[in-house]
């Protein structure tokens, strides 16, 4: 799911002795953001709305953050929680958390929502697999989520690739237990098997938003593809667990978001995030409103509700934030209804 960059330039504004407000919006000089973004620049500035007191985040900046930082830097790896700017980089660096983006930093994709540079990506690295596994050693890692940029530049789209670093965090961290965010390898003729068969623990993939804001929101993916992916991965191994994400507030109705649970819950998604979408520059998606943390406790009854064994939903979910906690609920609640189904 997306997420926001927390720029050390940003412009703050207090809101307190133990939070901070990052704009990221004017976060990077027009001429960053053009080169970050150069499909975007001829688009019109979209309004901005001013954040409510419940968007708030630490500025980063602990000892143990730093650390993190340090481990990252040193095995020259790239995370998802700066490039595609995630506001809790602050508290999950500080707890050692971190989201490793593979396949390098450039996307083939321009979504409206994503704040990861799009254009022309270099040729795979081939040594990145070992680096991503012993940076999870090193860290020591309970839980870890892998996700990626897209690839359509690739015949698999990348999936080969996914499965040599899953494989690899497993020969050196065999204590660890492996959450991957994928693309959709759309046009790829099933190259998610190569991955769904390395059996990561989690299989997350993101439908992003409900299918009338596709062509607006998500324009290179199709939403019936992203569905049935998931349902792909347990028709292959009906013992992974399955996850997406929805944001909100991009103009989508309740009703609409109630029908992709059902989607969801119909192609055996195991674990729902939903999160509120905030716009990484002028040049993205303008926000429609910002949704009220009662609205997403309301989500999160109705998603329960539904039959999903986990939910997260609250304005600053994100698809990795805390997932080696939610990943315990999960196998929890998963022994909870084997329990009642024997």
């Amino acid at each position: 799911m997306q997420d926001r960059v927390l720029d050390p330039e940003a412009k703050k504004t207090d809101l307190g002795p133990m939070a901070t407000v990052i704009d990221t919006l004017t976060a990077r000089n027009p001429e960053d953001r053009a080169a970050r973004h150069p499909e975007k620049q001829n688009r019109p500035d979209t309004a901005v709305l001013r954040k409510p007191e419940w968007l708030r985040v630490r500025a980063p900046g602990s000892g143990q953050y730093n650390e993190t930082r340090g481990i990252v830097r040193e095995h020259k790896l790239t995370t998802v929680c700066e490039e595609a700017a995630c506001p809790n980089i602050g508290e999950c660096w500080s707890q050692k958390h971190a989201t490793m983006m593979i396949m390098g930093e450039i996307c083939t994709r321009a979504c409206a929502f994503c704040n990861v540079t799009t254009g022309l990506p270099n040729a795979l690295d081939a040594d990145e697999p070992r680096r991503v596994a012993e940076a999870v050693a090193k860290m020591g890692l309970k839980h870890v989520v892998i996700t990626s940029v897209d690839r359509d530049d690739l015949a698999d789209g990348g999936a080969q690739h996914f499965a040599q670093v899953v494989l690899a965090i497993r020969a050196a961290a065999p204590g660890t237990t492996i959450e991957i965010l994928t693309p959709d390898f759309l046009r790829k003729d099933r190259a998610e098997n190569v991955v769904i068969d390395a059996r990561p623990d989690v299989f997350n993939h993101n439908l992003e938003t409900v299918p009338r804001l596709y062509l607006k929101i998500r324009p290179g993916a199709r939403y019936y593809n992203s569905l049935r992916l998931l349902e792909r991965v347990k028709e292959r191994d009906p013992s992974q667990f399955t996850k997406s994400g929805l944001m909100v507030g991009l103009g989508e109705a309740k009703e609409e978001v109630m029908q992709v649970m059902d989607d969801m819950r119909s192609a055996g998604v195991d674990f729902i995030t939903i999160g509120q979408y905030l716009q990484p520059t002028r040049k993205h998606a303008a926000i429609d409103r910002f949704v009220t943390p009662e609205e997403f406790k309301a989500y999160e009854a109705i998603a329960r509700a539904k039959g999903f064994l986990m939910v997260s939903s609250s304005p600053l979910t994100r698809s990795s934030h805390h997932a080696g906690e939610d990943f315990a609920k999960l196998q929890a609640a998963r022994r909870a209804l084997d329990a009642r189904m024997a």
